[in-house]
């Protein structure tokens, strides 16, 4: 019998796999707390960060079949991050989490590396993403801009702005899997 709880996390990805709940019910015991520290230092709001947090665990065990993952830890950050991008996105608080966002540190010492290596990972994709689509890019992702701000100081259509993110998130996408990450932060 397994003692999941004191499995490397090799073992657990293995386990969740193949179905098994108990190396489930171990990944979510081991990270759900830190994923829940992380999100509400930048939501602050408990329910909004539980919700995030329980969706990423049901798309995991729902995905866990296609999943490649190398950095159990860093991939759960990774999907926090990008769930709390599409919770603030949605949110009629946009601008005032940004705000508090901007003004908090929001890395936890222990969590360090892993974000270090996503930031580098995206800065890296960022280089190589065309001129056009990479302004677009740092001006929704770096400066916070919406679609119909970035239209008006490039003088092109909010549609044109939309379909270049949405273009440049799928090749993001692309890009953070093949370096066994899962998107997770865009």
């Amino acid at each position: 019998m397994i003692d999941w709880e004191k499995v490397e996390d090799s073992v657990l990805i293995q386990g969740l796999k193949e179905g098994s709940r108990p190396a489930f019910n171990a990944i979510y015991s081991r990270y759900s707390d830190t994923l829940f520290r992380f999100g509400l230092n930048i939501l602050k709001d408990q329910d909004e960060c539980m919700d995030a947090v329980q969706d990423i665990f049901i798309w995991l065990w729902e995905n866990r079949r296609k999943l490649n993952i190398s950095n159990l830890k860093g991939y759960l950050m990774a999907a926090v991050k990008f769930k709390l991008t599409r919770v603030i996105v949605s949110s009629k608080r946009r601008d005032e989490i940004l705000a508090g966002s901007i003004k908090t540190d929001l890395v936890y010492d222990d969590d360090n590396l892993e974000i270090k290596e996503l930031r580098n990972a995206i800065a890296e994709f960022v280089l190589i993403l065309p001129p056009k689509a990479r302004e677009i890019y740092q001006m929704s992702r770096g400066e916070y801009l919406s679609n119909k701000e970035i239209a008006a100081r490039l003088g092109i259509s909010e549609k044109t702005v939309e379909a270049q993110i949405t273009i440049s998130l799928k090749k993001l996408k692309v890009f953070l899997g093949k370096m066994s990450f899962w998107i997770v932060f865009l």
